[in-house]
């Protein structure tokens, strides 16, 4: 699968990309400055041992079947609306959590509930969004030899979408769960201020979220 990691430059991005083409997809990593990307593309190509592309956002998205945004919030509509159009027909993976620094350990519900669902309400129906991997650490995600014990919620109102994500998300190694539609991304996105506190109260690299029972 080609799958574009739009803001694929920070530490989120780069894990992914190094894991996915481990798993034999063909990964672009997207960024604003397109020497930047190139030159990210390249280091973690190397480390990883695998073949990574880079380029500015637009170019990256052109090619993908599947794009992944993984930008901070305050960029978050910017972003999206500079790729628009090049966005349509594809599927969007929206990871972004409504932060609002410094009160990172605190749920901050944005104008529209969630960024998955602002997303989704400036895109329309031509990019199915898919809310994602909003509860895994990029310390576990950048250490490819370790087993990430994790659980990832996936949700969209794009059934095959969703499905499609469920599957590429576990080539990360972790195991992914169908979440229900899109609305269930407001408790998605707000659980991630409360891993973070996890974190800092318990001097964790990295809290994650298992399910039981299923």
């Amino acid at each position: 699968m080609n799958v574009a990691i739009v803001g694929g430059t920070g530490k989120e991005g780069k894990g992914m990309a190094a894991r996915w083409a481990r798993a034999g997809h063909r990964v672009t990593i997207g960024s604003r400055d397109a020497e930047r990307a190139r030159v990210a593309a390249a280091a973690i190509a190397g480390e990883a041992g695998v073949a990574i592309e880079g380029a500015d956002n637009r170019t990256a998205v052109a090619d993908a079947e599947v794009v992944v945004l993984s930008v901070p919030y305050a960029a978050h509509r910017s972003t999206l609306e500079g790729l628009r159009e090049a966005l349509e027909g594809r599927v969007l993976v929206d990871i972004t959590v409504p932060l609002k620094p410094p009160k990172v350990r605190q749920v901050q519900l944005p104008e529209g509930q969630a960024a998955a669902l602002e997303a989704q309400a400036l895109l329309g129906d031509r990019v199915a969004v898919v809310a994602a991997l909003h509860h895994v650490s990029s310390v576990h995600l950048a250490d490819l030899e370790h087993a990430i014990e994790c659980d990832v919620l996936v949700c969209s109102d794009h059934a095959e979408a969703l499905a499609k994500v469920v599957a590429l998300v576990a080539d990360l190694g972790v195991r992914a769960l169908d979440a229900g539609p899109l609305a269930n991304a407001v408790a998605l996105e707000s659980l991630t201020p409360v891993l973070l506190h996890l974190n800092k109260r318990y001097k964790s690299a990295g809290t994650g979220i298992t399910f039981t029972g299923l």
